[in-house]
Formats: C-alpha cells, structure tokens, sequence
C-alpha cells in the first residue's frame, strides 16, 4: 500500500503514511493558463493506493481527483481508498426547491464509481445517518475527531463550559464533554441567510464562565460569532472556539475573532493557521478498518 498526496496538502498525507508506517508518493499538477489541468502520478504502483486529498474548495480537486484515479488504474492501482477528511457537497440532500441539483447524490454517486473506499472526518450530513447512504462505496466510513478535540482540550483546561452553538453541533459537544468530563449546553439557532444567523442561549447561569464553542465546521463565521457575542453579553469571562473542519471562507476569521473570541483551534482536516489537532491517527486506524 501506498499514500499518494499532493503539494497542498502534503503534511496530512505524510503524516498518515508515517502513522501507518508505509510509502508516501506525490502527485504532480501543472495549471494550464486556461485553467485546465495536468495531472502525472507515480508509476510502478502496488495494488492498493490511499489517495489523500482533503474537498474544500472542490470544484478543480474533483476533476483532478477523476484524473488522478484514470491514470493509477492505468498503471495498475487496482485498489484506490479516498481519504477525504473534509468532504464536499454533503449538505444539499434535498431539491428544497423545484430544479435544484441534489448534490450529495450527484458527487456520493461520482466518488462511489471510482473509489473504492472514501473515509471522512465528521461529514455534514442531515436526512441521512450513515456515510454509505450518501456515498454508495463498497466501504463508506466516517470517523470522528471528538475524541482528538476531547485529549486536546483536556491539555488547554482544568474545566471549562462546552457550547454547541446550534442543534446540529450537539452531537459533538455532548460526545467530547461527557467523555472528558466537562459541562456542556447546546445554543439553537434561526438562519435567514449565509451570514444572517439568530442565536439563542439556553437559559443558565454564564456568569464568570469559561466557555469554549464547538463545532464541526466554520464557514462564514457568522454562527460562532454570534454565539460568542451572546456568550460573553451573560457574563461569560472568555469565550474560545475549537472547530473539525476550518473552511474560513472570506473574512470569516477575523468576523469570528472581532466577535470576542479569544482563541480558535481546528483539526488538520483542511490546512489553515488555526490546525492544532492532527487526524493522523485517527485516519490511519480507520485505513486499518478496511484493509
């Protein structure tokens, strides 16, 4: 078995090879003035390859993905593992509105057709409760950072206050705080845009609280934002933000940080200067799950 990376994400790709102790080997890409791509792969391949290759920001890594997968069949991958630690498109699972794409069918299909096994870190799903629904894979499996984000907020606190700032955060802040033995609240939320959000603490006492905001992702900002203005307007004395997958879009740190929040941490599932956690292991034992 090899791990296969590209130049952008290639300290999480080696990190795994190092984990499960086996080669890693990177993929060239060249961008054609027109926006095309080239893309040359290794040769002389073993049978299985772990293409590690995190989706934000997806619409050129699919097609370089696609191309990618042709060629290491070409030259005799006959096994190909995806592991996607940020998976793209798992949030529109639903036509909500007449002539909308379902997108979680259309890329799950597409992945499914030429992986045969995707792993993924915490995936944003809602209709569906198990990756292999989204993603019809021979194996499909999705694992969770909670236990990494548990050790390392044991590392920062003695206690704190653990916040999900909405319903869909609350199986990830209760896993993490019961498992390390903090408190924990789940704040619920009213969304009217991509960056109108309405937050809404539970009724409690935050008075001289340390609190430290939860959550799988953070995209524009606006939710943790809002969530850390609320938190600190009850007397909360600091709040900090840990969260798996930082898609930051935009200005969304600084929105997030100019709310009040004093700290922000993320996992290494998408490469950004808040990575504080690695997936390493946690990958690498899923790897050991399949093979």
């Amino acid at each position: 078995m090899h791990i296969m990376g590209f130049e952008d994400y290639r300290a999480q790709a080696l990190a795994l090879s190092i984990a499960l102790q086996t080669e890693y080997r990177e993929i060239r890409l060249h961008s054609f003035p027109d926006g095309e791509s080239l893309v040359q792969v290794p040769v002389n391949l073993p049978d299985h390859v772990v293409l590690v290759r995190s989706l934000n920001q997806p619409n050129s890594k699919l097609i370089e993905l696609l191309l990618s997968v042709s060629v290491l069949r070409k030259h005799g991958a006959r096994r190909i593992t995806l592991v996607a630690p940020y998976l793209c498109y798992m949030r529109q699972d639903a036509e909500n509105h007449p002539g909308e794409a379902v997108s979680q069918q259309v890329i799950g299909r597409l992945l499914a057709d030429n992986f045969d096994d995707v792993i993924t870190v915490d995936p944003h799903l809602h209709r569906v409760q198990r990756l292999v629904q989204a993603i019809p894979a021979r194996h499909a499996l999705a694992v969770t950072a909670g236990g990494e984000i548990g050790r390392f907020l044991q590392q920062q606190y003695a206690d704190a206050l653990l916040v999900g700032p909405d319903s869909e955060s609350e199986q990830w802040v209760s896993e993490i705080a019961i498992t390390i033995g903090f408190s924990y609240t789940v704040a619920s939320k009213v969304r009217s845009g991509d960056k109108q959000v309405a937050i809404t603490l539970p009724e409690r006492d935050y008075a001289g609280q340390h609190a430290v905001l939860v959550d799988d992702m953070a995209s524009t900002g606006h939710t943790l934002a809002q969530a850390a203005e609320n938190l600190l307007h009850n007397g909360a004395r600091q709040v900090d933000a840990v969260v798996t997958h930082p898609l930051f879009c935009s200005d969304a740190e600084q929105v997030i940080r100019q709310s009040g929040v004093t700290r922000i941490w993320s996992s290494d599932s998408i490469t950004h200067s808040t990575n504080a956690i690695q997936l390493a292991n946690v990958l690498a034992e899923a790897v050991r799950q399949i093979v």
